[in-house]
């Protein structure tokens, strides 16, 4: 299955819940890191890593299909 294909295909519900929290992660991670005033350097880092995390499980949730041909 190529990646375009896997990417359009359905996705089960349990990981459409994974991407949305994982969209939320990133967004929550892009406002800290571009907040306009100076925050310590633990709370900009702990942005820096939900921005990632968030990403990633967005990608990968929306990656997984189901497979009912077998």
């Amino acid at each position: 299955m190529s990646l375009i294909k896997r990417a359009k295909a359905p996705t089960p519900k349990f990981f459409k819940v994974l991407r949305n929290v994982g969209l939320a992660l990133a967004a929550v991670g892009g406002t800290i890191l571009a907040a306009p005033i100076a925050l310590p350097v633990i709370v900009t880092t702990i942005g820096g890593y939900l921005a990632v995390a968030g990403g990633v499980l967005s990608a990968a949730s929306q990656l997984t299909t189901t497979d009912d041909s077998k």
